[in-house]
């Protein structure tokens, strides 16, 4: 266990509060997040996408990750970085999202 995965705990925990608007699943469960690193002095760096491109909250989601990611205590700065590299599919989805969504 490296000394930063408490902080990961609380970053995916919060990232589990994040839905996206048109689907009700959380944006974690959703596969939308691909990537959380934590490096030293508590610096974030987060990489997800969207479910498409033209997605209606391409400008307020990542933004959002961002400001909520910020507001965990401790941690002083978040790289959002939104790629499209591989696209997102519905292979992303955790089997609890699928469930949800009736795809199981």
């Amino acid at each position: 266990m490296n000394q930063y995965s408490d902080l990961e705990e609380r970053i995916i925990s919060v990232l589990k509060s994040i839905y996206d608007p048109e689907i009700s699943v959380d944006i974690y469960e959703l596969g939308l997040i691909y990537d959380v690193k934590v490096f030293e002095k508590k610096k974030v760096k987060i990489i997800m996408t969207l479910t498409t491109p033209n997605c209606p909250v391409a400008e307020s989601l990542p933004l959002e990750v961002k400001d909520k990611v910020l507001s965990i205590q401790n941690i002083k700065e978040v790289d959002v970085v939104l790629t499209f590299d591989p696209p997102w599919s519905r292979e992303f989805m955790s089997e609890e999202a699928r469930l949800e969504l009736g795809l199981l």
